[in-house]
């Protein structure tokens, strides 16, 4: 099943837990499959790919309007969002599923399982259909606080080599490895971000810990229409350049831009941006390889290696 609707459902099925609604949730969501299936005009509906989602949306709006808890609701808007269209129907049915094993095995009473071993963009897109459940819950206000918290504990797990090395092991436990978390955050952070950092190690590869973190960052950020920049900067940058900078890269991706600056000295001058798959490095250092690159391929300089010799090792 989709991966994407996989994590969303993980988070829901922890709020249904919490307020002991499995079973009367898988109820429901059975229900809602039952009548699909009983109508065949209702399925080819909700099956047709040529018909926006948000008009397939209101098809089983207008049907389940009263009819069914919040997060039965919200489950089926996001099978209908993300599922592909010939699969929704057996989507509804999956969720039902799974939500019925769910409430039988007592979930919600025990520290959480590890979550089948997927791909690594599967296994993001688990993460992130996870966070869309989590972060589509709260207000504005909190979600820049869950990006801000998301970020420091980033850079904390991208500064101290023992904590990534733990949380990134997979042969240890997930439940060991979640209580590593809950030790370092606390009751210092809003809840939202412990149940994130939480699912990171929980619903992500464990090799790939420190990405997952910071694309949880720039999912909370694009909860409030705005997108991240990472910026690795040689020394500090003062709030002048940094509105320069925002402005640019937000004409750049079409919409406001927060920078999250952290100082790399090692970088000489310059700094390395990041925004999703664009990366721009107008660092010293690296002006400084290409320079060195050049005078290799050149024959020139330096470093330059004699004709028909190998360049030396180190």
């Amino acid at each position: 099943m989709n991966a994407a609707l996989q994590g969303y459902l993980a988070a829901v099925e922890e709020s249904l837990a919490e307020a002991g609604a499995l079973a009367d949730a898988a109820a429901e969501l059975r229900g809602v499959a039952e009548l699909v299936d009983a109508h065949t005009e209702l399925a080819l509906a909700i099956n047709d790919g040529s018909v926006p989602v948000s008009a397939r949306r209101a098809v089983l709006d207008d049907l389940l309007d009263g009819k069914v808890r919040p997060e039965v609701r919200r489950l089926v808007h996001q099978a209908v969002t993300v599922v592909p269209p010939a699969e929704v129907q057996a989507s509804f049915h999956w969720l039902a599923a799974r939500v019925a094993a769910a409430a039988a095995s007592g979930a919600g009473t025990r520290l959480p399982e590890e979550e089948p071993i997927l791909g690594r963009l599967a296994s993001r897109n688990r993460v992130w259909g996870y966070a869309a459940a989590v972060l589509e819950t709260l207000p504005t206000a909190d979600l820049e606080e869950v990006e801000d918290q998301l970020f420091r504990f980033a850079r904390t797990v991208e500064g101290n080599r023992p904590l990534r090395r733990a949380l990134g092991d997979r042969d240890l436990p997930v439940a060991v490895r979640q209580e590593v978390i809950a030790d370092l955050l606390g009751d210092r952070v809003l809840p939202a971000t412990r149940r994130l950092a939480a699912y990171a190690v929980r619903g992500g590869r464990a090799r790939d810990i420190l990405a997952t973190l910071d694309g949880l960052v720039e999912e909370a950020a694009r909860a409030r229409g705005w997108r991240v920049a990472r910026v690795k900067a040689a020394d500090e940058v003062d709030e002048a350049r940094r509105g320069r900078m925002g402005e640019a890269l937000g004409r750049l991706t079409g919409a406001p831009v927060e920078l999250q600056v952290a100082i790399d000295p090692q970088l000489l001058g310059g700094v390395v941006v990041q925004i999703g798959d664009l990366l721009v490095d107008g660092t010293t250092r690296h002006r400084l390889d290409e320079l060195r690159e050049h005078l290799l391929v050149s024959g020139t300089g330096p470093y330059a290696t004699p004709q028909g010799r190998e360049p030396a090792d180190g």
